[in-house]
């Protein structure tokens, strides 16, 4: 398994995994449940950094320490549940850690021919960063542990015709409840995602302020979740449950407004203030503010004659 130790290594198989750990071979080729207890695996066999070929979802019952979160620091000793969708790179913990919980794995092809193959892609918390896992409630975590157990059971009791189809059901049924429990979770830490909101709102202000643009272009969503030090998956999430609309659509609603100022007190070109604004066609400038305004730049303009 020695490979450049820059490069992460690639996990194809479910049961390379679990050769890699020890583990007998998986009861499915596609899909695998482990159910960890305490240190009974040692995630020291895995690489220093690695990619799995598959998705992977952890409810781990326990975590040590602290998380980061925005520019805070929170308790997560309830632990938490982790998504990671296939070729996202993971790192090793510590092997020294409690894993006790709960880890699915399965192949994108376990979906093949199934609706969730193509709806899985539109969770966004598979995205997420580890310190945006979800914490669940005491009554949320039976609903996630009963929906395991289940799987579980078709796992190791019957595997028949109808196996792929109750277990895919509970994987989106499993991903449904996650996705409810992320919104309970944007809405119980209100506060916090509002300090979020308020520095995202300082820093666009002063990036269109200093015309930063001119040199660095538009802002883009990467930029924004990088200064506030979230994911831009859980940054667009996390706006659209505070204000409707996701990162991009804030980066454009204060570009909109740049323009009408520039567009209404000076006398540049239409053209000049879209290049002016980091867009190299105008075109894809008339085109955005239409959108936003129901105006061309060039109506808007004339509106104030």
């Amino acid at each position: 398994m020695k490979k450049d130790e820059n490069i992460p290594y690639k996990f194809e198989s479910l049961s390379e995994l679990h050769r890699v750990l020890g583990l007998p071979k998986p009861l499915h080729p596609l899909i695998s449940l482990l159910e960890i207890k305490g240190d009974a695996i040692d995630t020291g066999k895995l690489p220093g950094t690695f990619i799995y070929n598959f998705y992977k979802i952890s409810y781990k019952k326990k975590l040590t320490g602290k998380l980061k979160y925005g520019q805070g620091y929170y308790d997560f000793d309830d632990g938490g549940l982790f998504f990671k969708a296939p070729n996202q790179v993971s790192a090793n913990g510590l092997n020294n850690e409690d894993h006790s919980g709960f880890t699915l794995v399965f192949h994108p092809d376990f979906l093949a021919g199934y609706p969730l193959a193509k709806k899985i892609k539109q969770y966004g918390f598979f995205s997420y960063a580890v310190n945006e896992a979800l914490h669940l409630s005491d009554k949320e975590k039976v609903n996630i542990i009963s929906v395991f157990k289940i799987i579980e059971e078709e796992l190791q009791n019957r595997i028949d015709d109808f196996s792929q189809d109750v277990i895919i059901s509970q994987i989106e049924t499993l991903l449904n409840y996650s996705n409810r429990f992320y919104k309970r979770q944007f809405i119980t830490r209100k506060s916090q995602n509002s300090d979020l909101l308020q520095k995202m709102e300082e820093f666009l202000d002063a990036y269109f302020s200093h015309e930063k643009y001119r040199v660095s272009g538009i802002p883009t969503v990467q930029l924004l979740a990088e200064t506030l030090k979230i994911s831009p998956g859980y940054l667009s999430d996390m706006l659209r449950s505070l204000t409707g609309q996701n990162a991009q659509q804030h980066i454009h609603a204060k570009l909109i407004e740049k323009a009408k100022e520039k567009i209404s007190t000076t006398q540049l070109t239409i053209g000049e203030i879209a290049y002016e604004l980091g867009f190299e066609h105008q075109s894809s400038f008339n085109k955005l503010f239409k959108l936003k305004t129901n105006l061309s730049p060039l109506e808007y303009r004339q509106s104030f004659n």
